[in-house]
């Protein structure tokens, strides 16, 4: 990514197609391998293993010194293959509690046929780091693994004890959830002061210029619900205009078109107050004005074009799936939706499907729930010993990059560790691009030369947050 060259001395700059790939630091190439060894590792829920990248994590960490006492290994019989790891380093000192980093290894399902390049090979072009897992979140994954390997082959004494819990099950709700399942079965194995999870990190202008660097504080509630139409059906010979599908349909126009109103919260009013003053453009403008005053309608306009800032600003809701009929050549008796939530703190679940019903205003449809992904996060505080570190940090990596606290729009299993009093933030580090750089989607990636400066950044961040 051009402009980041000069923030980590040891990185070299990203091979173009056909080009010699460039000569790396022992440790940097250290650390790429083992990157590329968890890419193409495939997590997936349907074609992977969690399992078989942790015997992976683990081969590496005993190869760096770790023995049985600081490995613990977890599984449950019914879902073998997600697997997870947790790790402890400890710390000299008797009075500091530990600190927790987590990650989890499972990944999105993703097809060859969609993909432009293997989704499971880690591919450098461009500049890029290409492979499903890249950014969503292998790059930080590997940055855990790596430090605590580094730490323990260097010798490395630090006062606080570094708990690294490697979990599966974050990017699928109906698999076994390996961080809720430690949080409710091996609560005193994470049990730290806080932990550093992902949600963080950063965002460039497009063009490889790092604009703001973020700092999670919070997340969003997921929740999925059951939107279904029902009929009678009949013989397709003979149609009816009253037909499931067909109202179906109509409920996911008038969805698509619905907007939850603005809400702002401190993380959120924080965020676009500060970083739109970096910017200085009229996105920079409005996201100013919108933090001022929620209701004004042209900076909200111009906000919505940009879909982290609309989601960032409101509850949404989507659809995401739908199944109707029975057979070709009957009236379909049944069609259903899902629509995926993910809600602003603060506003209750049932308040979500009371305006969906009022959205979709057809006593013929049901509006049920159909899951929630677990216990609502809690917002950590603005700690300064949290925040210091980090601010100081940023200031010396991306000089020009402010940082911000952030809401998160996504999930992530941080949840679970607030749920036990443990809070999690997401630290700046690994930066991404505005179009969201192929998460969950087609051809995911993550630049090469950021993931490499996020490794610097993050052992710093690591080694300040343990020396006090």
């Amino acid at each position: 990514m051009a402009g980041l060259l000069s923030t980590a001395a040891t990185a070299q700059p990203a091979s173009a197609p056909g080009a010699p790939a460039p000569v790396l630091a022992p440790d940097l190439a250290t650390f790429r391998a083992l990157f590329q060894d968890m890419v193409e590792t495939d997590t997936s829920i349907t074609t992977g293993s969690c399992t078989l990248l942790a015997d992976k994590v683990e081969a590496h960490l005993r190869g760096a010194g770790f023995g049985d006492a600081e490995i613990f290994r977890f599984a449950v019989p019914e879902a073998p293959k997600e697997g997870g790891i947790v790790v402890t380093l400890p710390g000299t000192s008797k009075t500091l509690k530990p600190m927790l980093l987590l990650g989890h290894l499972d990944v999105v399902v993703a097809k060859r046929e969609d993909w432009t390049r293997d989704p499971y090979k880690l591919i450098e072009e461009n500049g890029y780091f290409y492979g499903r897992g890249t950014a969503d979140m292998k790059a930080m994954d590997a940055i855990w693994v790596d430090m605590l390997a580094r730490f323990r082959k260097e010798g490395t004494k630090l006062p606080r004890t570094i708990k690294l819990a490697l979990t599966c099950g974050e990017e699928t709700s109906t698999a076994f959830n390996g961080a809720r399942w430690l949080a409710q079965n091996k609560p005193d194995l994470i049990s730290a002061e806080f932990a550093l999870n992902e949600g963080g990190g950063g965002r460039t202008d497009g063009k490889g210029t790092v604009v703001v660097q973020n700092l999670h504080v919070g997340e969003k509630v997921v929740a999925n619900f059951r939107i279904e139409a029902t009929n009678p059906g009949g013989h397709s010979s003979a149609p009816v205009k009253d037909n499931a599908i067909y109202e179906l349909s109509d409920a996911m126009v008038k969805l698509r078109e619905f907007d939850f109103p603005v809400m702002l919260n401190d993380t959120t009013r924080a965020f676009f107050s500060q970083a739109g003053k970096a910017r200085g453009d009229e996105m920079g403008k409005a996201m100013e004005a919108i933090a001022a005053n929620p209701g004004d309608k042209a900076a909200e306009a111009l906000l919505n074009t940009d879909k982290s800032f609309h989601s960032m600003l409101r509850t949404t809701c989507v659809a995401t799936l739908v199944s109707a009929g029975h057979a070709n050549n009957a009236l379909p008796q049944r069609a259903t939706a899902n629509v995926n939530c993910r809600i602003f703190p603060g506003v209750a679940i049932e308040d979500v499907r009371k305006d969906l019903e009022r959205v979709i205003a057809d006593p013929r449809m049901t509006v049920t729930l159909a899951d929630d992904r677990g216990p609502p996060g809690t917002p950590p505080p603005l700690d300064p010993k949290i925040v210091g570190p980090a601010q100081k940090l940023a200031a010396k990596y991306y000089p020009k990059a402010p940082l911000v606290p952030f809401l998160s729009t996504g999930a992530t299993d941080g949840i679970y560790l607030s749920a036990i009093g443990i809070p999690s933030y997401g630290p700046p580090g690994v930066v991404g691009d505005p179009d969201g750089n192929g998460t969950h989607g087609l051809n995911e990636r993550i630049g090469v030369q950021g993931v490499y400066t996020a490794r610097s950044m993050l052992t710093e961040l690591v080694k300040a947050y343990a020396s006090k």
